[in-house]
């Protein structure tokens, strides 16, 4: 048996894909506590692990925990921006008292092994600080540089001409030397803060773990990359799975018509309703098809809706393992698990999300050809309404997201990361993708 030490940030995003790994380690025998906010508690100890609430710094999860000022510093930028804004003061910030906890917590659980997600760099300091092996998993679209793409945070889609070579060479030198040069010096400065030395790096290169990373999709939504670290391993998608006590709402039969099923949704970040739910609402208030809502948590009445039309089903929050069999195109902002459960029910998009890392997954959703990305996070009714008759219409996106479901078919993802995890546990070596480990 083994003890593990997981950390995650206090979002739904970050927590979710990591509940079927904890709850795969605990089943096959190891000991695991789980760091993260206490609005999450529940969700841990079902797993069979050992909750450990956040002890300082900001908990997300608890209301009004984030301070106003801060607030309207982010949401007073947009784009690459407010990508960098989270970067520094969300999660560099936040390495501080996730690394003061993170120490204390070992004294009374000597763990063998770490775990963490991505934006989790307070893990990658407990290492430097014990020598510890750690890992890390993925939540989102591989953020590390390469020379076959475009830096992250872009959402430039590959060119593999020699064109496209001398572009990612120039951006990646744009980014490191200019547009990401305050992300790296900010880093380091907090670095210094903590005794640790500064080293020069990007935030992505200092939240690759050495020993094990794994990325919770397949590898035909990457881009391709000649480059890709050895201890990078794809998992397959995290999934949810239908649940005995799902009680279904009264209008559930009207699933099982020959209507087509456009299902929107805002997601659990980015959950401003006039930006998507609203506009889907009234793109498609006239077309034959069944339109399901759901808000991401909010009161309905929030919306401030005059009325709401006779074709839309509108609820706070639906189990997508239950819906999305029954939905033909999914409306979304393009958060990553949102995707991967569509793509793993063979169910096209319509992306329109330009916050937090969004733009990347929306541009993969382009790429694959399993979705139309609108490229913003206000669409107009019209984009919304001609982007669904397209992807009704054009059998490829469907066929497109159909094969995604066949290759995440033959994943099992938790059972796949728990074992690179034991394996880690046991040696205490970087795990290396067969073909790369001679």
């Amino acid at each position: 048996m083994a003890r593990f030490l997981v950390g995650t940030i206090a979002a739904i995003g970050h927590v979710n894909p990591a509940l079927p790994i904890v709850r795969q380690l605990v089943a096959q025998g190891h000991e695991v506590w789980w760091y993260t906010g206490q609005g999450f508690q529940a969700k841990v100890e079902a797993t069979g692990a050992h909750h450990v609430p956040i002890r300082r710094g900001i908990d997300i999860t608890l209301p009004g925990s984030i301070p106003e000022e801060w607030a309207e510093r982010r949401d007073a930028l947009k784009g690459f921006a407010q990508f960098k804004f989270y970067l520094k003061y969300a999660f560099i910030d936040a390495a501080v008292t996730q690394l003061q906890d993170l120490s204390e917590i070992l004294q009374e659980f000597p763990a063998d092994v770490l775990l963490c997600d991505v934006f989790f760099l307070g893990m990658s300091w407990l290492h430097e600080q014990t020598r510890l092996p750690w890992a890390g998993f993925g939540m989102s679209a591989l953020p590390f540089n390469s020379r076959d793409t475009a830096p992250f945070g872009l959402a430039m889609q590959p060119n593999h001409s020699a064109f496209g070579q001398l572009r990612n060479r120039g951006l990646n030198w744009l980014s490191k030397h200019v547009l990401m040069r305050d992300v790296s010096i900010y880093l380091d400065q907090i670095r210094l803060r903590v005794g640790l030395p500064p080293e020069g790096q990007d935030f992505f290169g200092a939240a690759l773990s050495p020993f094990l990373y794994l990325q919770g999709t397949t590898p035909s939504f990457e881009y391709p990359r000649r480059d890709l670290p050895a201890q990078i391993h794809f998992i397959g998608s995290s999934l949810q799975l239908p649940t005995a006590d799902f009680v279904p709402p009264a209008w559930w039969q009207d699933l099982q018509s020959e209507t087509p099923v456009v299902h929107v949704t805002q997601g659990t970040i980015a959950t401003q309703a006039n930006n998507l739910i609203v506009p889907t609402l009234q793109a498609l208030a006239n077309e034959a098809v069944l339109v399901v809502a759901t808000t991401g948590g909010q009161a309905i009445e929030g919306l401030n809706l005059e009325s709401i039309p006779a074709n839309v089903r509108l609820e706070p929050f639906l189990p997508h393992a239950h819906l999305l069999p029954h939905v033909d195109v999914m409306v979304t902002n393009g958060g990553f698990n949102g995707v991967q459960m569509a793509l793993a029910n063979g169910v096209p998009l319509v992306t329109a999300g330009q916050t937090e890392e969004k733009p990347e997954i929306c541009a993969r959703v382009r790429w694959t050809g399993t979705g139309i990305d609108l490229k913003t996070n206000t669409p107009t009714p019209t984009q919304i309404r001609a982007a669904v008759q397209t992807v009704l219409a054009s059998p490829r996106y469907k066929q497109n997201a159909q094969r995604f479901q066949e290759e995440i078919k033959l994943y099992n993802s938790a059972v796949r990361a728990a074992t690179l995890l034991e394996t880690l546990a046991t040696t205490k070596q970087p795990i290396l993708r067969k073909s790369e480990a001679a």
